[in-house]
């Protein structure tokens, strides 16, 4: 196959796409007739291309293959470096597709490739509606694709593929996912759209299915009967650093609640599906969203904070805050911090909230799920109010340490009845001995093979937005200055206040 990224020098492409896929190739995993073509403004040649993938290879590789390319002993550098090209210009120029259908086809003609292509907009959310409607002008998709009923009628011959790889956030509100997805259709068939959330890619996530679906101790416990309330955080400790322009657009709940947190409430709230086929997953996930309790009007200052960092501390040293970042406007009212409280209203989970936080410039990088199990009965061993026992709570470890642990009560040894809280824990690195795969590597291996699991559909796309739009829409109704919180802290007094009226609180990560 043929995978073509626009935007191919970018940052998205060099820290994370050129990795993975060299990364697929030393693994064994790469189709070795694959040609990778980059396309892009830069004025670079193949063999230019070649040297700054090499260069981002060695830098942003996952651990075990940091480095790769340096020394080139097994040859394994110069036979991926020969799959790369570069074809430059302007995606908003019908001229630059002309001449990228013609290198493709000598590409192709020479490598002995079938057709088949995957086309990845590593682009701005602006440029994703323009780049698709030239690729429809220029006929790389036409109906032969996207005739699925006459698939493969010779299955020694089968028909090529034309796929699309669509990065988040797709769109800014409803209406704008809602045009954007109409755009992508009009040209690509719904099934051969990947949208991707790179969270779906991670293998703790991944791991959630067969955690609640393979093993009997948990999921007779996942409903309202036995579990108190679910806490869902996605910290970074990193501030804005150079993408000042996206975030002013986009803020927190943009870029990491309506897609990352929604798609792991979804994953960990959905009920059992029936097949692992991907629609049938998806479907499940669908539910879930369709089943999120509004937050609209006046609701949303009780239920939904918002927050900006400050000025503060990252491992001792001083860094500044989010209205003195370049490019960040000094009234700014962009929210580097969230905190919601929400509930789904089925059956299964009628009443038992669910918290959700994320913000920049937090104490530490770290995705958790917690589901925290309610307290045992005031008898017995948890007699006394001034000194309850510590919850049962299931932790899944999301990043960086992937793994998961279980919270038990035990007694500690000796005569007396000491009870002390324990942990059962598990790591993917000590019992299976090697780092997990980059998300980006099992999403980039899933479209290849058009299995779509991982990836979102349109409907939960939209869904998501719908729901977050109140929020979003009561915000902008409020001028007043945004609550800060010092950078190395973990949020405002507000998100602590959140939880207060229910005697819950933030976990300690």
């Amino acid at each position: 196959m043929t995978l073509v990224i626009f935007g191919g020098a970018g940052d998205l492409a060099r820290r994370k796409l050129l990795p993975a896929l060299y990364n697929l190739h030393l693994d064994g995993v790469l189709p070795p007739r694959t040609a990778i073509v980059a396309v892009g403004r830069a004025s670079l040649t193949d063999a230019g291309y070649r040297s700054l993938a090499k260069e981002s290879i060695a830098q942003f590789a996952r651990e075990r293959h940091t480095g790769a390319p340096e020394p080139d002993n097994d040859g394994s550098w110069t036979a991926f470096a020969e799959s790369l090209f570069f074809v430059g210009g302007s995606l908003d120029d019908s001229a630059a597709y002309a001449a990228l259908g013609s290198r493709l086809d000598i590409i192709e003609h020479e490598r002995g490739l079938p057709g088949n292509r995957i086309y990845y907009l590593a682009v701005p959310p602006s440029m994703f509606v323009p780049t698709v409607e030239q690729l429809a002008r220029a006929r790389f998709v036409g109906a032969g694709h996207r005739d699925h009923s006459a698939d493969s009628p010779d299955p020694r011959h089968p028909r090529p593929f034309a796929r699309l790889i669509v990065e988040k956030p797709i769109g800014r509100d409803l209406a704008s996912a809602t045009a954007i997805n109409d755009a992508i259709v009009r040209v690509f068939d719904e099934r051969d759209i990947y949208r991707i959330d790179h969270y779906l890619g991670k293998e703790t996530v991944q791991n959630l299915l067969v955690l609640r679906f393979a093993n009997a101790i948990f999921e007779p416990l996942f409903n309202q009967k036995y579990v108190d309330h679910v806490q869902i955080t996605v910290a970074e400790s990193e501030g804005v650093g150079t993408r000042a322009s996206y975030y002013e657009q986009a803020g927190a709940m943009r870029d990491m609640v309506q897609n990352h947190l929604l798609q792991l409430l979804a994953l960990i709230a959905m009920e059992p599906p029936h097949s692992l086929d991907p629609d049938v997953v998806r479907d499940e996930k669908l539910e879930v969203l369709l089943s999120l309790r509004p937050i609209e009007g006046e609701a949303v200052d009780a239920q939904a904070v918002r927050a900006q960092y400050a000025a503060g501390f990252e491992f001792g040293a001083p860094v500044r805050g989010y209205l003195d970042e370049p490019g960040v406007a000094a009234d700014s009212r962009t929210e580097t911090f969230v905190a919601l409280r929400l509930f789904v209203d089925n059956w299964r989970w009628a009443g038992v909230p669910f918290l959700l936080r994320t913000g920049k410039r937090l104490p530490k990088r770290a995705s958790e799920i917690t589901v925290q199990l309610k307290d045992v009965p005031p008898i017995l061993f948890n007699r006394d109010p001034a000194a309850p026992l510590d919850a049962n709570a299931l932790t899944i470890r999301i990043q960086p340490d992937e793994g998961f642990a279980l919270g038990i009560s035990s007694k500690i040894p000796g005569p007396r009845v000491n009870i002390y809280p324990v942990k059962m824990d598990f790591r993917y690195s000590s019992t299976f001995g090697a780092g997990s795969p980059e998300a980006y590597e099992r999403l980039l291996l899933d479209v290849m093979s058009g299995d779509p699991t991982l990836f979102m559909r349109r409907d939960e796309v939209e869904a998501a937005w719908r729901w977050v739009s109140p929020i979003l829409e009561r915000w902008s109704g409020h001028a007043d200055r945004l609550p800060t919180y010092a950078a190395g802290e973990w949020g405002p007094d507000q998100a602590d206040a959140l939880l207060r009226p229910t005697g819950r609180r933030w976990r300690a990560l």
